[in-house]
């Protein structure tokens, strides 16, 4: 056989076994949207610091429906949409509880960020200066929200940004069930 041939013949093996592995990883990788069973114990005992110093974990809000939203001041997907969250808590009032969890940056930051957007004051903003929630979720991507409904059970795991119709959907769905 032609040395060309043989050499074309292995490119092309070699080609077609990367591309295999690739759809198999791709496969069993998460999708955007996950369903998680319930919200660990780790995970609603984590005390979180408040804008005010105050310790707050995610028990201290069992009962109701919950959106949790891990988000940062140097994300520029979370400069739309935290202001979109803060229209959602404000159109579902008590039915449901929107809290943002910052990952990792000071209050300084935290807080000049939101009181930039006029946003501080409309939502439970908590601090994770450890970047333990957004590791407990296993998040990947930024921002992160999931869905917690009156059980504690996680509904929805949303990786990546929504816009102001998505975050209703999901939530009128969350308080529907």
């Amino acid at each position: 056989m032609n040395a060309k041939i043989i050499i074309s013949i292995a490119i092309v093996a070699v080609v077609l076994g990367v591309i295999v592995i690739v759809l198999q990883r791709g496969s069993s990788s998460q999708p955007a949207d996950v369903s998680i069973v319930s919200l660990d114990s780790s995970i609603k005992n984590l005390a979180l610091k408040d804008y005010n110093g105050k310790t707050v974990t995610l028990a201290d809000f069992s009962g109701k429906p919950l959106v949790i939203n891990a988000w940062a001041a140097w994300c520029p997907f979370c400069r739309k949409e935290l202001p979109d969250f803060v229209t959602a808590q404000k159109e579902f009032g008590d039915k449901v509880v929107i809290i943002a969890i910052n990952r990792q940056e000071s209050l300084a930051v935290a807080k000049g960020y939101t009181d930039m957007q006029g946003t501080s004051n409309d939502l439970i903003f908590l601090l994770d200066q450890g970047d333990s929630f957004y590791q407990a979720i296993s998040g990947f991507s930024m921002p992160e929200t999931i869905f917690v409904d009156r059980n504690g059970a996680i509904a929805e795991h949303k990786r990546g940004p929504m816009d102001i119709n998505e975050i209703r959907q999901k939530i009128q769905k969350l308080i529907s069930s």
